[in-house]
């Protein structure tokens, strides 16, 4: 995999991409200096359709939220995900009919959807307006609309993904794609068509390396006492996992934890990272003995596994392959194997979209990979980003006229109303604390709050339009926040993860109090806070597997982490290779830690794998 070429890519693409829509929102009389009346019926002489008018007021709105830059940024990442997943998919001829968004059979820029217009059925498409553009020799404006179809078209298979183009998105996608030198041009030139067919690999370098200038700004901030603010978060800390260090933790933790319940010495041959258990006392061997017997007791849709950081999806997929090994050994078929690990056993979380979507992209390429009819199923993998909750007092108003509009429930509307804000509450900074928030679940009912919704939508259901709309808005708020909330409720057999890497120097004000308050022994730097909490996620027969910076292993301020893990956990093996594995200037070491504790457990350490 060319890495080089890849990096220049990425780097460029964001700069070209941001140009692009930025050209297309000053068409629409938006710069970053002024902005021309939202409520125009035409912009330097142009009269607008009715969309063009409803997705420039969008844009606005999204602009004095989030800023002229902050929105500009948005949609070309957004234009730059779905561009890199459409070249996977072609690559891997898993687009609709065969067809190819930018290339022909050859690999040549020339994109075969063109050719293929006229007999094309894809969902929404009209073939009038394909044979008008085709007549008059809009090639441009035809490529554009194939390309926003198809992008819809997708959106029934793979939503996470590829979500509707009706909103600014579509006004501001960048124009003259065609023309040589464009960002799909130098795409398919600078990248080895081979390089996409490793899902995971190409995915995650793209992610890492697009970040790579705003992460470089980050750090140039912090050097001028200027901390990392939420929306910075995720380019600071990101880093993408070698592949050979995924593979040991993923083999150490979910395949140890199987193959100690149902030793099969062919799984293990075929794990190239895994580390044989060092000789043991007899007592120990005891100890060990009545934990792998309920281990034995396991079936694999039984195993929980999460990447509470998962990022691009590296680690994700991974445990997707070693659970298709697993499941297969116990005779399984490989069909029913797929569709069983996205239903029961493999949960993703990050706080940003961005990389969340590619995450759950990433899961469902290699879901395809093992099914080929994968897409006609409709199963969704629990892979997403975590929301920050909202504003309050807008959603209590909501929810009282609900209970107004609903008055046979039988919860009462102030027990709903208490629950719903305490998981508000929880919320409110998600997208800043990400997994490392613990609900509090003897203040959040979440099978109350289920209940009311699901009384809610069937009475909707039988009464009139403004009752179902009602309901219908109270649902789409609650429902992702009860999904995130069980998520990180729960407790799992399986937890690896690459953590965030931010030291309590670099942390906003909220962040540093929330860790100080809640993580008083880990504090010092977010590797380590997630460290704790992993180790919590974990049920009490659980694995933890990571890669961190080794400064937890030595320094006085982490004694309290050390002496915990002794007191209550057991290492299992670690790797503690130092520098230059992905850039640390303070070394990395992985390594695996069973939730039992076992006294007198030799451990394995190395200094390679």
């Amino acid at each position: 995999m060319d890495k080089n070429a890849i990096k220049k890519y990425a780097v460029w693409a964001r700069r070209e991409l941001i140009a692009r829509v930025s050209q297309k929102a000053e068409q629409y009389g938006i710069t970053e200096k002024e902005i021309i009346d939202e409520r125009a019926e035409s912009i330097h002489g142009v009269v607008l359709t009715p969309a063009q008018k409803s997705q420039r007021q969008a844009l606005i709105r999204l602009i004095r939220h989030d800023g002229y830059q902050q929105a500009m940024e948005e949609v070309a990442y957004t234009w730059f995900n779905r561009f890199i997943a459409l070249r996977f998919m072609e690559v891997n001829d898993y687009l609709p009919e065969h067809t190819r968004a930018f290339t022909d059979e050859q690999n040549a820029f020339k994109p075969k959807i063109l050719a293929d217009a006229l007999n094309l059925e894809l969902n929404g498409l009209d073939l009038d307006k394909v044979i008008e553009l085709k007549e008059n020799n809009r090639t441009e404006e035809l490529y554009q609309y194939l390309l926003i179809t198809l992008c819809n078209h997708l959106n029934a298979i793979l939503p996470g993904m590829f979500q509707r183009i009706d909103d600014y998105t579509e006004l501001l996608f960048p124009e003259h794609l065609l023309r040589e030198g464009s960002v799909l041009d130098q795409m398919v030139a600078m990248i080895p068509q081979e390089d996409w067919l490793d899902a995971v690999q190409i995915i995650g370098w793209l992610y890492q390396y697009y970040n790579a200038e705003p992460k470089d700004q980050v750090f140039a901030n912090l050097k001028k006492n200027i901390k990392i603010s939420k929306k910075d978060i995720p380019a600071a800390t990101q880093l993408f996992t070698p592949d050979w260090i995924v593979r040991y933790m993923v083999e150490n933790s979910l395949g140890r934890l199987w193959v100690e319940g149902h030793p099969d010495d062919n799984l293990k041959a075929g794990w190239k990272y895994y580390l044989e258990e060092a000789e043991q006392e007899p007592d120990v061997q005891a100890q060990l003995q009545v934990i792998r017997s309920e281990y034995a007791r396991m079936k694999p849709e039984d195993i929980l596994c999460i990447d509470p950081c998962s990022g691009s999806g590296h680690i994700l997929v991974y445990l997707f392959d070693v659970l298709v090994q697993i499941y297969e050994a116990y005779g399984y078929p490989t069909r029913d194997a797929v569709a069983s690990i996205v239903q029961n056993n493999l949960w993703g979380l990050d706080i940003d979209d961005r990389a969340a979507q590619l995450a759950y992209f990433a899961v469902m390429m290699k879901a395809r990979q093992y099914d080929k009819g994968w897409f006609r199923h409709g199963i969704e993998p629990h892979v997403f980003a975590l929301q920050d909750s909202g504003d309050w007092s807008t959603f209590e108003s909501q929810m009282r006229q609900a209970f107004a509009n609903h008055p046979s429930l039988s919860v009462s509307e102030e027990e709903a109303i208490k629950v719903a804000k305490a998981l508000f509450d929880c919320f409110a900074d998600a997208k800043e604390y990400g997994s490392i928030i613990q609900p509090d679940i003897t203040l959040i009912d979440l099978d109350m709050l289920e209940k009311v919704l699901d009384a809610m939508k069937q009475q909707a259901d039988l009464m009139d339009f403004v009752t179902q709309t009602d309901a219908d808005s109270l649902i789409s708020v609650l429902r992702p926040m009860i999904l995130q909330c069980r998520a990180l409720v729960q407790k799992y057999h399986v937890v690896v993860t690459n953590p965030p890497y931010m030291g309590s120097s670099g942390m906003g004000d909220k962040l540093a109090k929330f860790v100080k308050d809640h993580y008083p022994d880990t504090k010092s730097d977010m590797s380590t806070v997630c460290m704790e909490r992993c180790l919590a996620l974990c049920n009490d027969d659980g694995m933890m597997s990571m890669i961190n910076i080794p400064v937890w292993m030595f320094l006085s301020s982490y004694e309290k982490l050390r002496h915990s893990i002794l007191k209550n956990n057991t290492y299992i093996n670690m790797v503690h290779p130092g520098r230059g594995i992905f850039g640390s200037d303070f070394g990395t070491t992985t390594f695996v830690i069973s939730k039992q504790h076992f006294p007198g457990y030799k451990g394995r350490l190395s200094t390679s794998v």
